[in-house]
């Protein structure tokens, strides 16, 4: 979260000519309801299920840019069905950003509504590096970078990798 998913994702899809996919707003239209009420009324483990659900759906679209909430990475049935057609990108920014960034979101971050968000964000980050650097084709650091020059990184990489086609 706050790492530029949804900004960057929109800003590629339309430099690359693509439709724009987002898991988290297919969760809402499916359960009928925002993420926050999804977990204050459902709780975490059916946003999971949901989650597991609409990344299915996504990873069988063509010609798309598809930004995942955070948790996606966590299941590797998840990963394993988007890596078979899509690179996959790891944006990440340093736990200050990430907070100055979503702290105009009150009531949106669900995990973040804690005592010390900050040190939540720490520990989300720790546990779940792992699972994105291994899955990533692409990392970018986006914490000292605007939306353009993130989408620019991402196109350049991309552009190296033989089996991405533009």
């Amino acid at each position: 979260m706050g790492t530029g998913k949804t900004a960057v994702g929109q800003s590629l899809a339309n430099k690359l000519d693509r439709k724009f996919i987002e898991t988290d707003s297919l969760i809402e239209r499916k359960a009928g309801k925002s993420i926050p009420n999804i977990f204050q009324q459902d709780g975490e483990i059916t946003f999971r299920e949901l989650e597991i659900k609409v990344t299915k759906e996504a990873a069988t679209m063509k010609n798309v840019v598809i930004a995942c909430g955070g948790g996606v990475i966590l299941n590797k049935i998840n990963i394993d069905r988007l890596r078979e057609s899509s690179g996959l990108v790891y944006l990440t920014a340093s736990p200050g950003v990430i907070l100055k960034r979503v702290s105009n979101e009150a009531g949106q971050r669900p995990l973040l509504e804690v005592d010390n968000p900050i040190q939540t964000i720490r520990e989300l980050l720790k546990l779940r590096k792992p699972f994105y650097e291994r899955a990533a084709d692409i990392t970018v650091v986006t914490s000292k970078l605007d939306i353009n020059a993130v989408t620019e990184q991402i196109i350049e990489k991309l552009k190296e990798n033989e089996s991405f086609n533009f």
